[in-house]
């Protein structure tokens, strides 16, 4: 299996190819850069099914920080005001960096369904949702950002799944575990 940093790695360089094609295709350099930062978190979203350890926190702690600022159009209307607007961002920190992490470690089991392509596209949809733009196509960048850093960690993981073992190829018991449509879990 490919260990966090392989992950982050992997996704933050095609983060850097999202904001390049981003701005070729005629976002701004803002933008493009958003998007980019947006594919790097993605590639590391599927450990957020891990038992314990330092992906979870890591990833939790990252999206948690991220999720205000993703949202900050949302809250500045939600909160009426910048106090308001402020105060969710205190909030939407706090439960998803400890509500979200304790609720995922109850109801989730890693490599079960949060590691599948179901996931992958619940959270290109959430991101383009949560992101506040009157722009189609800004929201289209964001949820397709975060679904190329999703899908990575997700090809990543299957490739790690093969062994090689004196020149015979050996598929180990997490084979076909991360790029699924159904499981049990």
């Amino acid at each position: 299996m490919a260990a966090y940093r392989e992950h982050l790695t992997t996704s933050c360089m095609l983060g850097i190819g999202v904001c390049v094609s981003a701005i070729g295709m005629g976002f701004t350099p803002v933008q493009g850069v958003l998007a980019g930062t947006i594919t790097g978190i993605g590639g590391i979203l599927p450990d957020l099914d891990s038992e314990s350890g330092r992906p979870v926190r890591e990833v939790f702690g990252v999206t948690a920080a991220l999720a205000p600022l993703v949202m900050t159009r949302r809250l500045m209307e939600w909160g009426g005001n910048t106090d308001g607007a402020m105060l969710l961002a205190v909030m939407t920190y706090v439960i998803v960096r400890y509500g979200g992490s304790t609720l995922l470690g109850i109801l989730a089991v890693h490599r079960g369904m949060y590691h599948s392509l179901p996931a992958m596209l619940i959270a290109g949809e959430l991101a383009f949702l949560g992101y506040k733009s009157d722009q189609i196509g800004m929201k289209l960048l964001m949820g397709t950002g975060i679904m190329i850093g999703f899908l990575s960690h997700l090809v990543l993981d299957e490739l790690y799944s093969v062994e090689w073992n004196g020149g015979k190829l050996r598929l180990n018991k997490f084979s076909g575990s991360a790029v699924k449509l159904l499981g049990k879990s």
